[in-house]
Order: C-alpha cells, then structure tokens, then sequence
C-alpha cells in the first residue's frame, strides 16, 4: 500500500443547470491542487461561475491518459489533492476516468467519489419505467451490424434498457429499434438537453413516436422498458 497523502477525487458536475452542484463538490475542487478535465474550456466556464481560481487544470481525455496516468501518481506521491471531473455530470461513466481509477487502486492510492449529478440517472427517476434492475449501454456501436445485432438482444431483455445517442444519430436509431416488431408495444422514454432552458421529455408507446417530431439538437437519454415475457 501507498503511505502518500494525496488523493483523487472523482467530482460530480452539473449536466446543464450550474446550480445543480454540490456544496461539497465546490469546496472539494477549491482546495484541489490540480484539476483533471475532460475539456479545460468547458471546466473554466462552471469555475469561472463560481469564482474558483486557485487550481491548476489539464486536460485528460483518451488522447492524453497513457501519458497522463503516470504524472497523476507522482503528483500524488508528491501529496497533491487532485479532481478529475468530466464535461458534465458523473466521471468515468461513458466519460474518461476509469482506467486511470483502476490504476490507481491496484497501486494502494487513495480515490474518493463525491456524487452528484448523472444523466443516467436523472433520466432513469423520472422515465416511468421500472427502476430495480437496467442495463445501460453509453452509446450504441457506431457500425450498423454491431449496432443491430446489439438491439436484436433488446427483444428478449426484461431489464430497463439505457443509452445515450447523439442529435446526428437519434432519428435513424429511433427507425432501427421501430424495426424490430416486438419492441413497438413497449414504452420508451426520451430526455433531451435535462435541466437546462429548452429541455424536452418523450413518453410514449415506441410504436406511437413520430420521429419526424424529434429535434435534433443536445445530447439525448433514451429508456426502453424491458420485455415482460
């Protein structure tokens, strides 16, 4: 085990609201040496706001983690105080994050969670669906045989079905699972752009959604409630 004094703190940020931030989460990336961050722009805008100044901030994403990974240990040997935060809501769910994470506990140092905000589950609690047991997918495969033989899969699943999708690939993934017949009874939920001005909620029978009414625009939360055979 380790016997630095450093710690990681994976930090919570808003997913559209700024005031969707913890009181915690705030002195947390306050008293942070260094800021990990997904993109430095988007995480100046909620420090800014909030006029945190103090912290260092470097980029980690995919591009940079393997070179990464090895300076956030030493700074922690050093006994930093490190976030890593993503562009919003949760780290290391569909974010950056975990490899560095698993890293770091197979060595002995310290990670920390401080919770807050999930696009995941914001839209889970208010979907209608059933909430005990789910699968979520983060984005569905971007090549369209690996994609469909994913939502074939979705057929006999009697779990709650999450993922999220982008504006440019909504429409066409809305067709897709209206092509499998047993899928169209089911109920789907649809959040786009949660908590901030313009957000919208879809609650519908699959068979029953019009895509031509879906704007194509902000990331999108899609539920699909889990077959009952």
């Amino acid at each position: 085990m380790q016997s630095e004094k450093g710690v990681l703190f994976v930090v919570s940020t808003p997913i559209g609201n700024l005031e969707d931030i913890t009181i915690r989460a705030l002195k947390v990336l306050s008293d942070s040496n260094i800021i990990l961050c997904e993109d430095t722009r988007e995480t100046l805008k909620l420090l800014n706001h909030y006029k945190i100044s103090g912290p260092r901030l470097l980029r980690y994403d995919e591009h940079v983690e393997a070179k990464r990974i090895p300076e956030v240990k030493e700074y922690l040997r050093e006994g930093l105080k490190i976030s890593l935060v993503t562009n919003a809501g949760t780290p290391t769910i569909q974010d950056p994050g975990y490899r560095l994470v698993r890293s770091l506990r197979e060595e002995g140092f310290k990670v920390i969670p401080v919770p807050g905000p999930s696009a995941l589950i914001a839209a889970l609690s208010v979907s209608g669906c059933p909430t005990d047991s789910f699968v979520f997918y983060g984005f569905l495969p971007r090549k369209e045989g690996k994609r469909r033989r994913l939502i074939e899969t979705f057929v006999d699943e009697t779990r709650t079905i999450i993922f999220y999708e982008s504006p440019e690939r909504i429409v066409r993934t809305i067709k897709e699972l209206k092509g499998f017949e047993k899928l169209n009874d089911r109920f789907i939920f649809i959040a786009r752009e949660m908590t901030k001005l313009f957000e919208e909620y879809i609650f519908c029978k699959l068979s029953e959604l019009d895509v031509t009414t879906l704007k194509a625009k902000g990331e999108f939360v899609v539920i699909l409630e889990g077959s009952s055979e």
